[in-house]
């Protein structure tokens, strides 16, 4: 097939909406998208600088565009979709999600029978569903079953049988727990009543089925039938019990889907709630790989599609926490406040959890990708140009102003490297000065790494604020490699995030990935410091009294403490023991220090 060249393709594209497909040499398909506009859309993949590498080897790669003109949006939006599970081209995002949902099927016969199930036939029968849990259906089941009395035998029963006496009850009958419609002992009309009811419960709406029970109970009482007004009013609170526990907000919120999302360098999660008379029927959350860097609308557009298609959705109204374009037809609110707001941030809470879960099996699963994901979600939050596999955070300490270390703890790929950790005894400052004793270990660490052609950290991290990462600037500035390692501060209290030449802190989410590994590093920092400061404080108590013997200095104190093993011993030794040590003269020193005092 000849093609003609790509710019003669891009030329002969309408200004309409539309569907678009690109494939390569080989006719294969890469991508699908969709477009208001397609000669615009589809020019501006060629026209314009792609920050994303995968877009850009996308782009070398397109040989021939296909299009599908479409009468509007919402159509393009489910072709789009469409067209992405049926061709699963490599670079769209790949919805994450194959499994087979159960329902609960009202089977069409003259006494129907309630049950759950995995298969959708086209046979006339009620489905309700599909629900994303089994333990859903379980519980609603046992509810139905709980408070209407519906056969479980699989008998046909028309009138002509039932009349002939061709069934007889069975156990179930005898158990309460049927009316015996196969004997003709309950009626089409009461049955069909039940199953009226049982609709509503499985649309949410119990109020219907609480009044009829409520009317049951009086006339009961009234005609003195206690022991049936008694099951009528425990059916009533196994009801109302189930109402509260699925009744979340205001029952006149009914028939709506509510979408949220959120987000990182790779994934989209989107939830889905789906909520009938105030009650959550269905909730349900898609993981949706990117491949092009989409935005979180591209995702949420697309993934509503995706979920009211496989949940079979006919709801005229969504909440989303955006704008988003799906036709005429859907009303689309963003909820600013109430109990659309509440219903809202109950999603959004959702998506995050999933994330969180998703994000923990990883850990555990393929640690390459989380840190690939950390690594990733780091770069974007703290607005650095490549990822911080690499990093080093600096502390100070010197408590009560004595013995001032520093340490420096270093992470690679987002866990300790404990090997690479560094303490520092600061040389060239005199008393407690942190400022400067920053800007001397920085200088110190970094020259020796340029000296020994050792690799650099993409992020160096400084606990304190502004007088601190201003002292470590002027070390990398002295040593000129200002701009070529990405730097910040990170203050105690409030967990602000400083950088340089920037008056105005960052402040990251409590509960994100990247501060938690910045906390980690902090912390470990903080540990490593205290640790060395300790052994240097413990050294010096031990060592103060010895040195302070007139003619007695380091070396000798060493020898002694290497036999003697602690100064009291040290102390009590006899001059002869000394002796052996040290020699004559610096015996006698000790020796008469001690016995002296």
């Amino acid at each position: 097939m000849d093609v003609p060249a790509l710019d003669i393709q891009l030329k002969t594209l309408p200004n309409a909406p539309g569907v678009y497909q690109y494939f390569d040499a080989n006719d294969t398909i890469l991508y699908v998208g969709k477009a208001k506009n397609l000669k615009k859309r589809v020019s501006s993949y060629f026209t314009k600088t792609h920050d994303s590498g995968k877009t850009r080897v996308l782009v070398k790669k397109i040989v021939r565009i296909k299009h599908i003109v479409v009468d509007t949006e919402t159509d393009a939006l489910l072709l789009e979709n469409n067209l992405i599970k049926k061709h699963m081209p490599r670079y769209n995002v790949m919805l994450k999600d194959d499994k087979t949902y159960p329902w609960i099927c009202i089977k069409k016969e003259r006494f129907p029978r309630v049950f759950s199930t995995r298969r959708v036939f086209k046979d006339g029968s009620e489905y309700f569903g599909p629900y994303t849990s089994m333990k859903t259906v379980s519980t609603l089941l046992d509810l139905i079953n709980g408070l209407y009395h519906l056969r479980t035998c699989k008998y046909h029963l028309s009138q002509d049988k039932i009349e002939s006496g061709k069934y007889k009850v069975c156990l179930e009958y005898h158990l309460g727990n049927c009316k015996g419609a196969c004997e003709g002992l309950e009626t089409e009309e009461e049955y069909h009543g039940n199953i009226k009811a049982i609709k509503e419960i499985l649309k949410g709406n119990f109020k219907d089925s609480l009044s009829q029970f409520k009317k049951q109970m009086k006339q009961f009482a009234e005609d003195m039938q206690f022991e049936e007004a008694q099951k009528i009013k425990e059916k009533i609170e196994v009801l109302e019990n189930y109402q509260a526990k699925s009744t979340i907000v205001n029952p006149k919120i009914s028939n709506v889907d509510v979408f949220s999302i959120v987000s990182d360098e790779s994934y989209g999660y989107v939830n889905f709630l789906q909520l009938s008379y105030g009650s959550i029927i269905r909730s349900h959350t898609l993981e949706v790989k990117k491949k092009l860097d989409e935005t979180d609308l591209q995702l949420l557009e697309l993934a509503i599609i995706e979920i009211r298609q496989r949940f079979n959705s006919n709801s005229k109204e969504i909440y989303v926490p955006f704008e988003v374009d799906l036709g005429k037809k859907i009303k689309v609110t963003v909820p600013k406040l109430g109990d659309k707001k509440h219903i809202l941030d109950l999603s959004i809470r959702n998506a995050k959890y999933y994330r969180m879960e998703r994000f923990k099996q990883d850990k555990i699963v393929d640690p390459d990708r989380h840190a690939n994901r950390i690594m990733a979600q780091m770069k974007a939050d703290l607005r650095l140009s490549e990822e911080p596999r690499h990093i080093e955070c600096f502390d100070n300490s010197n408590i009560q102003g004595t013995n001032p270390v520093a340490a420096c703890v270093v992470f690679k790929n987002g866990k300790p490297s404990k090997r690479d950790y560094r303490h520092f005894n600061i040389k060239t400052v005199v008393g407690p000065d942190d400022f400067a004793s920053m800007e001397e270990v920085v200088y110190r660490r970094y020259k020796r790494l340029v000296e020994e052609e050792q690799p650099l950290p993409q992020l160096i991290i400084i606990d304190g604020g502004k007088g601190q990462l201003s002292s470590a600037l002027k070390s990398l500035d002295a040593l000129n490699l200002r701009g070529k390692i990405a730097i910040i501060g990170i203050a105690k209290r409030l967990e602000e995030l400083f950088y340089p030449d920037d008056p105005i802190p960052l402040y990251l989410d409590k509960k994100s990935e990247t501060l938690k590994i910045i906390q980690q590093l902090r912390n470990e920092a903080h540990r490593f410091g205290i640790e060395h400061h300790r052994n240097r404080r413990s050294k010096n108590a031990l060592n103060t009294e010895l040195e302070t013997i007139p003619g007695i200095g380091e070396k000798t104190v060493v020898e002694l403490l290497k036999r003697f093993k602690s100064a009291k011993r040290v102390a009590n030794a006899k001059l002869d023991e000394l002796e052996d040590v040290v020699g004559l003269s610096r015996a006698e020193k000790v020796y008469n220090y001690y016995n002296k005092k």
